[in-house]
């Protein structure tokens, strides 16, 4: 047997792209011959995966599964285009990804990746993910997957936009029949469609309430035309006095002083700014002052209803008002939703624009 050194993976690296691992595995299995462990990376498709590692899959598609009422999986799968996005045997792949990962007992994805595969035991999920990448010829990512099972009631599913988006939901209640499950399955359409999240505000930490409060204070003072009129006449009345703004600004406000609700519309970008640096110079005072601390309390009352499913309007209330929390009740009154994961494809990633007319060409004369 040949002794497989440092020096010949490396080189195996260097020539291949495929990664160290692998190519120690392909020179140990063919004893040294350097030829035949590129051939064999290559068989393996592991040389065609490394060297597309650095190359962004941000399109790709979400799918989730089900064992039963009470477990369900959902996972985001990602490719270099859209255009293998919507290739079946690729979404056959995801689905098969998705079924994986509900029969899973991972928890980190480097777990699930050593897995042997749902539908080939002598193959781990990686190495059927380098097979697919052989065969579809781009840079494909299994990104991320999270498993829920419910304790007691059950879970629901939605899937929108061919995979675009992909929710679960869990939830509680003593008599799980059909008119709970349409009622869950309506508010994964609603999760899908309004991105809430939480689940309720008694799940905002204080840290995280704290730090909403603070960016509503901020964003309040920094924006004068919308701060309540006594505070913006004081603003105003210390640019004037102190002519902090020009004569003409000062002149348009002279003029346009019985038109309040107007007046931005004519000063220049320079004063508005004025007002907003002087409405943060008195922060202190204006935060203590009831007035501004009623705007506050509104602003962020109305942000907690949008990012809060149970306090959200419900999509599909006759009147137009009806929370979500209340049509829940309105089904069974001890239904609750105890967790929910949306997944949307490519959230949080970037995306590359390419010029695939020019990659094609540059290949060619490559």
């Amino acid at each position: 047997m040949a002794e497989i050194t440092a020096s010949m993976v490396k080189e195996l690296r260097e020539q291949t792209g495929a990664g160290m691992m692998d190519c120690k595995k392909a020179l140990t299995k063919t004893n040294g011959n350097f030829e035949e462990a590129v051939e064999e990376l290559r068989k393996s498709g592991a040389a065609k995966a490394e060297k597309k590692a650095s190359r962004i899959a941000a399109e790709g598609i979400t799918r989730v599964a089900v064992d039963g009422d009470k477990v369900a999986a959902v996972v985001e799968v990602n490719s270099e285009t859209d255009f293998v996005a919507k290739n079946e045997k690729f979404q056959n792949y995801v689905a098969l990804v998705a079924k994986q990962a509900v029969k899973s007992n991972a928890k980190t994805m480097d777990e699930f990746m050593a897995e042997p595969w749902i539908e080939d035991a002598s193959k781990t999920v990686n190495e059927v993910l380098v097979e697919m990448i052989a065969v579809i010829g781009e840079k494909l990512s299994i990104r991320r997957f999270e498993k829920v099972e419910a304790a007691n009631g059950c879970v629901v599913t939605y899937v929108h936009g061919g995979g675009r988006i992909s929710v679960v939901v869990e939830a509680d209640c003593a008599n799980v029949n059909d008119a709970v499950k349409e009622a869950l399955t309506n508010i994964a359409m609603q999760i899908a469609a309004m991105n809430p999240q939480y689940i309720s505000r008694n799940d905002i930490s204080a840290d995280e309430m704290a730090k909403l409060r603070e960016i509503t204070i901020d964003s309040a003072l920094n924006d004068p035309a919308s701060l309540p009129k006594p505070i913006l006449q004081k603003l105003i009345d210390k640019a004037v006095n102190e002519k902090a703004w020009s004569d003409e600004d000062i002149a348009t406000y002279q003029e346009q002083k019985n038109n309040m609700n107007y007046l931005f519309n004519f000063l220049s970008k320079e004063a508005a700014a004025t007002l907003a640096r002087f409405a943060m110079e008195g922060k202190e005072a204006y935060v203590a002052d009831k007035i501004f601390s009623g705007l506050v309390e509104g602003r962020i009352s109305k942000q907690i209803k949008e990012i809060c499913l149970m306090e959200q309007v419900y999509v599909k209330a006759e009147d137009g008002k009806q929370s979500v929390e209340a049509y829940l009740k309105t089904v069974a009154s001890d239904l609750k939703v105890k967790k929910f994961v949306r997944y949307e494809t490519g959230e949080g990633l970037e995306k590359k624009n390419e010029d695939f007319a020019a990659e094609v060409a540059a290949q060619l004369n490559g």
